[in-house]
């Protein structure tokens, strides 16, 4: 098993060794950016798609559109900058609200962002799978299984740590920006050298008739789709503590390599698209195309050059997920030391990241995609409505965190700006996508909101009642009465028997009856069990048989162990249960699991009266 674990994960780290784990500005772009990045893939695509009912006669509008996302994202990249200097410490949204605007808001942004990490790792994998289908039609019948199939090898990257996800990640990440980059320059130059009307190599294919007339309501749509290109933005400043040496210098350099990339990205697309008269396919029906795929085979046609280039986008698009496995957990783990959620999901595992985070992440996603059929048409709707609330409520944090500060009036217009443009954003988004899906998250981020408060509660309340002030009491110190269910006189009994032997003076021997065995046990008891106590001037032992009719074996020791409480009210009453501890683990297959099942029931019980030990007795058999 260790060697199965050690290829897989990797070796365990030490405490001493997170700080080879920290990473640069270069390796916090395919870390933090992936999201961003590749969301020039399917941003502009979510809004042509939307468009698909206007026909050719809804190529204009994309530039447009384009160009109001593009300001919107300046202003919160603006934003974010001044977040990362003010909050070094991580959390981005969650830390900024919580501590300008109260718990409440706090948790809200924390819970929009959570389902925007796991929508993220859905939308970013179904899209790449997407991607490889546009170019190979024939695996179309299998995209759910290669998305799954993707997530699982994705989890077990990450689990591995941050550095090395980020090492693995650079390449592709890199490809992807240039053969982008390549692909918009080529395709400019053949514009401009055909007076702006370019012949595709490889002709898109044809836009179908127009069924609807331009109208204010769908162009507002295919802005609340094309906003999905913003989403990721945030993951930097949740993981500034995740970058090494001046982290607050660092982590603006990687978030400001990652805008610039992307608004080139985008404007670079939506022009393609406009001159090469592109128009979306309809996603998840048969000739489905990617627009990334059309624009390509139009600029430089199905040669090596669009294989590597989609191959690229494929990587990128399905590695996007890295942003919320590197995003999500560092912001569990910061909302669990706060005691907003479990806090084993603050605990670092075997190779220093949040494990269990990681391990829900990748459950969550894997439901979204096993429920909508890995198809990315189908999450898009749902995507948005939670990054652009954590948008709105940290740049409303900031904005009372400059008035708080004082002397910073330009940092805190910037922000203010930030949030009312990303607060109408939000409800753009709500009403343009609600029917299609939008309406569950709306359900979706209150219930976590409601399950993130309960978690607190109990924490609180648990802390209240295990408190304790003073010196330790000494009063009432009785020695326990000890119980020790006995199957037959074995290695396993007499372990747990000398055990009692030296912590109390009153003992009893809880035995079934069941025939022989019990005889048997009588027999042995008074010689090998009374005599050898009293002998060393030890408390001799009472062995106890009770009758079962029905021959169960865990229900009577329980039963009578509870009958004992009214018979010792004042009194510690000690159960030792033995058990097997083997050495494979198939082995327990061939032994009941009574012990367990005990000690499982008197703990069920809730009787602090009541305490259970168990005693191992570990086989030697192979």
């Amino acid at each position: 098993m260790r060697r199965i674990l050690g290829f897989l994960f990797g070796r365990p780290l030490a405490t001493y060794e997170a700080k080879l784990e920290k990473i640069g500005p270069v390796a916090g772009v395919p870390v933090f950016g992936l999201d961003a990045l590749s969301s020039a893939a399917y941003g502009p695509e979510a809004a042509l798609t939307i468009l698909i009912p206007l026909g050719i006669a809804g190529l204009p509008y994309i530039t447009p559109i384009t160009a109001v996302i593009v300001i919107l994202l300046s202003i919160v990249y603006m934003s974010y900058l001044q977040t990362i200097a003010a909050y070094p410490q991580g959390g981005g949204s969650y830390t900024v609200a919580r501590e300008n605007m109260g718990a409440r808001l706090g948790v809200l942004a924390a819970a929009a962002l959570m389902i925007d990490y796991v929508l993220n790792v859905a939308v970013g994998i179904s899209a790449g799978v997407g991607a490889l289908v546009s170019a190979m039609p024939s695996l179309q019948p299998h995209t759910l299984m290669l998305c799954l199939g993707i997530l699982a090898l994705l989890a077990i990257v990450n689990l591995r740590g941050m550095r090395e996800a980020g090492a693995i990640f650079m390449a592709p990440t890199w490809a992807f920006v240039a053969c982008l980059l390549i692909a918009i320059v080529w395709g400019i130059a053949r514009s401009l050298a055909s007076g702006g009307h370019p012949m595709p190599i490889v002709a898109p294919p044809k836009a179908k008739a127009a069924t609807e007339a331009v109208s204010a309501w769908i162009l507002l749509k295919a802005f609340a789709g094309g906003c999905t290109a913003m989403t990721g933005v945030e993951a930097v400043s949740n993981g500034v503590p995740s970058f090494s040496d001046d982290k607050v210098k660092n982590a603006r350099i990687t978030l400001s390599l990652i805008i610039a990339v992307l608004v080139i990205l985008l404007i670079g697309i939506s022009a393609m698209v406009r001159a090469y008269h592109i128009v979306a396919t309809p996603p998840g029906q048969q000739g489905y195309q990617s627009i990334l795929s059309m624009v390509l085979a139009a600029i430089v046609g199905r040669n090596w050059f669009y294989y590597v280039s989609i191959a690229s986008i494929l990587s990128v698009l399905v590695l996007s997920a890295n942003t919320s496995f590197a995003g999500f957990p560092q912001l569990c783990g910061i909302v669990a030391r706060d005691g907003f959620l479990p806090f084993s999901f603050s605990l670092r595992g075997r190779r220093l990241v949040y494990a269990q985070p990681i391990y829900v992440l990748a459950a969550l996603s894997g439901l979204l995609l096993i429920i909508f059929g890995g198809i990315t048409d189908r999450l898009i709707p749902l995507f948005a409505v939670g990054a652009f609330l954590a948008f709105t409520l940290s740049q409303a944090g900031m904005v009372l965190h400059w008035r708080r500060e004082k002397g910073h009036p330009a940092s805190m217009f910037i922000n203010a700006i930030g949030a009312a443009a990303t607060a109408l954003t939000v409800l753009i988004v709500i009403v343009a996508k609600f029917t299609e899906g939008a309406w569950m998250t709306l359900i979706l981020i209150p219930a976590l909101v409601i399950l993130m408060f309960a978690i607190n509660r109990h924490y609180q309340r648990l802390g209240r009642e295990i408190a304790a002030r003073g010196p330790i009491p000494l009063d009432h110190l009785e020695r326990p009465i000890v119980f020790v269910p006995v199957d037959a006189w074995t290695k396993v009994a007499l372990k747990a028997l000398r055990f009692a032997l030296s912590l109390s003076c009153e003992i009893k021997a809880l035995h079934i009856e069941t025939g022989e065995r019990t005889d048997e046990l009588r027999q042995r008891w008074e010689e090998w069990a009374r005599k050898p106590a009293e002998a060393s001037h030890l408390a001799s032992p009472e062995l106890i048989v009770i009758k079962s009719p029905f021959r169960y074996v865990v229900t009577p020791i329980h039963d009578y162990i509870l009958l004992q409480k009214d018979r010792y009210p004042n009194r510690k009453i000690v159960v030792i249960v033995s058990e097997l501890v083997e050495r494979r683990w198939y082995h327990y297959l061939l032994h009941n699991q009574r012990g367990e099942a005990l000690t499982a029931l008197l703990m069920l019980s809730g009787d602090p009266q009541i305490v259970v030990i168990n005693v191992p007795w570990y086989t030697k058999v192979d």
